[in-house]
């Protein structure tokens, strides 16, 4: 993900700063949605993450994946 991109978008609810998704949390979402998530960014407090699919954030409430 571009770093440009990653300094001016946040979360559409909260408006936190999302970071990339660690491996453990792309596994926590892909087990939580039940199909596997390869790449997303997760927000600040670690609760949310929104998957990227075709490079594309989908930075969209109900595409988010409640991590906890």
């Amino acid at each position: 993900m571009d770093a440009f991109l990653l300094e001016i978008i946040c979360c559409p609810v909260t408006h936190q700063p999302l970071r990339p998704a660690t491996t453990a949390e792309l596994a926590a979402a892909s087990s939580t949605s039940g199909s596997t998530i390869s790449e997303g960014l997760t927000r600040e407090d670690g609760q949310v993450l929104y998957p990227i699919r075709n490079g594309i954030p989908l930075l969209i409430p109900e595409e988010a994946i409640a991590l906890s």
